[in-house]
């Protein structure tokens, strides 16, 4: 069964909502059947490839909010990750695009890798503080998860992953989402916002159950005869 999640790398709730979901479905019983599929979505496509704010002059300069508030939201913010297990250290990141960091993700998934992706690019913009917009960096958040030097450059250069993204974000608007991490099980169910796991454990149940009903497992009559096996044994 299919979960897609719609996210943006620079979003703090999304890293959140993504380890609350690991941990529902790290104790799904049925999850070696769940495919996760990330998707790319970008909460401000205006901003500079170049930082030229900190995340709190961002709020303030450009949402319109009051430095207080943007302390006491963010205060709020890197408690709500502790309680998970991550560390978010606001004052180092840097606030630039993030369409090259989706590229190199839409690359990693044709790879199998849109997990590991997602991850080292979480860590990278709120815990390290690292560029997610220049190149040498995704490469080497690339390589960190078993991809080529070459590729990723050749990916980060290459126009079809800007436009796979670009297809993400359109098929967002047709879905319906309208805020991130935005979670939708077998496009029938779907959770919006970094939601406890007990609440993804709650959806996975009721969409696997009617996923199951319309794709049972094929039990099947064997008689057994001399074969080969992939790993070379054939008797």
């Amino acid at each position: 069964m299919k979960v897609e999640i719609w996210s943006d790398v620079m979003c703090p709730f999304c890293y959140i909502g993504k380890r609350n979901f690991e941990t529902a479905l790290a104790q799904f019983a049925d999850k070696e059947y769940i495919d996760v599929v990330w998707k790319s979505f970008q909460l401000d496509s205006s901003i500079p490839e170049v930082a030229k704010e900190s995340y709190a002059e961002y709020l303030v300069i450009n949402k319109g909010m009051a430095k207080e508030q943007v302390k006491g939201m963010l205060d709020n913010v890197t408690a709500s990750a502790k309680q998970v297990g991550l560390e978010y250290n606001f004052d180092k990141s840097v606030m630039v695009n993030s369409l090259n960091a989706h590229k190199l993700l839409q690359f990693a998934k044709a790879k199998g890798l849109g997990s590991e992706a997602e991850e080292v690019l979480f860590r990278a913009f709120f815990t390290d503080g690292e560029n997610i917009a220049d190149q040498a960096t995704l490469v080497a958040l690339g390589k960190e998860i078993g991809l080529e030097k070459s590729e990723v450059q050749t990916a980060l250069s290459d126009k079809k992953y800007e436009d796979l993204v670009k297809a993400d974000i359109q098929e967002a608007r047709q879905v319906g989402v309208q805020g991130v991490p935005f979670f939708v099980m077998d496009r029938k169910y779907a959770v919006s916002g970094a939601q406890p796991a007990q609440a993804f454990t709650q959806n996975l149940e009721k969409a696997y159950t009617e996923w199951r009903k319309l794709n049972p497992v094929s039990k099947l009559e064997i008689t057994q005869g001399q074969s080969c096996t992939p790993d070379g044994i054939c008797d």
